[in-house]
């Protein structure tokens, strides 16, 4: 448990996503006071303070910098995420980043070697993780119940059409810096790699059918793992209805997730054993699970613990590095059909871009 009694004051920078942040911080009782919120839109800002009950609200980044802040909690579109959190950290603040974390692995580079410097700590956000049923899974595979993977796969399908694009910055490679593969299906895929591990080669398919826009509405992927599994990817924005799915074949169980679109990772999930024996140990290891907050309030009451008890960060640079590394090798593969091998680093023609080359500035 972490020390209650110890409340930090966030800032948020942004009001659209940034309302679902406020609402997982403020289901934590006193750990977190949200005591300042900025958007570029005043009104927008001002309407969540009110709501909220926020004591600042402003549409300037350096009266929020300036504010009595522990946290700032950076809400915005992709394209700004690098700036912000540099501002943030050069600020003295520690920071949480939604994702994707930045634009490029140079970036990502970049933002590893500022936060190196410390002493402030930044988090990405990954909140499907946090939810009870992925968390099982999770425990499974660390008490030595699942045994080796055999092969996984994953299913991101979702409906996206023209109200949705009507957002000025989605669907433009500047702004959004990817499609679905970046901004819809990079939730179910980290959770992939959370449970499955490092990636070793990848091969791709991408293309725009559903809807008129420069970025991807529609992938498919095959993924060799650094374990020797095998994993399949499929994504659109086609659907009839939203559903998101993984489904995991070990050796020793089958484990396969709710559909929820927008958190895979809750209950229920489907643990089938090879054998009564290994329904036996399943039973065992989950015997003891206690439910936790999920989404971002789970992933908030672990930071929590972080700063105020020096545990683990439950999400760290690492894990979005190697997000982004999988979306630079899906994108890089698509364009070229060609398998990619990672790691990649600076010497990858894509590591200071994912994106078509003259798409958006700096490729």
């Amino acid at each position: 448990m972490s020390n209650v009694s110890r409340s930090f004051k966030v800032g948020i920078i942004g009001g659209g996503i940034g309302r679902q942040h406020i609402e997982g911080y403020r289901a934590l009782g006193g750990r977190y006071e949200v005591a300042a919120i900025c958007d570029l839109n005043l009104d927008l800002a001002r309407g969540l303070a009110a709501e909220f009950a926020i004591p600042r609200a402003t549409d300037k980044l350096a009266e929020l910098l300036a504010a009595d802040i522990d946290v700032v909690d950076v809400c915005t579109p992709p394209g700004s995420h690098r700036r912000l959190i540099e501002a943030a950290l050069d600020a003295g603040r520690h920071v949480v980043c939604e994702k994707p974390l930045v634009g490029s692995l140079a970036d990502a580079d970049a933002v590893i070697a500022r936060a190196a410097r410390g002493p402030q700590l930044v988090m990405p956000i990954f909140q499907y993780r946090f939810a009870s049923g992925y968390q099982k899974l999770l425990r499974l595979i660390e008490r030595g119940v699942a045994g080796p993977l055999h092969v996984a796969t994953v299913e991101t399908h979702w409906r996206r059409g023209a109200d949705y694009y009507a957002v000025p910055w989605r669907g433009k490679w500047e702004s959004e810096l990817g499609g679905a593969l970046l901004g819809h299906a990079i939730h179910a895929h980290d959770m992939l790699c959370g449970a499955a591990g490092p990636i070793a080669e990848v091969f791709a398919f991408a293309a725009t059918r559903v809807n008129p826009i420069e970025t991807e509405d529609c992938a498919a992927a095959s993924l060799r793992l650094r374990s020797g599994a095998l994993a399949s990817l499929s994504v659109s924005l086609g659907a009839a209805e939203d559903m998101s799915r993984l489904r995991f074949c070990f050796r020793d169980l089958t484990a396969e997730s709710a559909q929820a679109p927008y958190n895979p990772g809750t209950e229920p999930w489907r643990f089938v054993p090879m054998t009564p024996e290994i329904g036996t140990r399943i039973d065992a290891a989950l015997a003891d699970f206690t439910p936790e907050p999920e989404r971002f309030a789970g992933q908030f009451l672990r930071l929590h613990r972080t700063l105020a008890d020096g545990a683990a960060l439950p999400v760290t640079l690492a894990d979005a590095r190697a997000s982004l590394e999988l979306v630079t090798a899906l994108y890089h593969a698509a364009a070229t059909s060609q398998v990619v091998s990672l790691p990649i680093g600076p010497g990858h023609p894509r590591y200071a871009s994912w994106r078509p080359v003259g798409a958006g500035k700096g490729v």
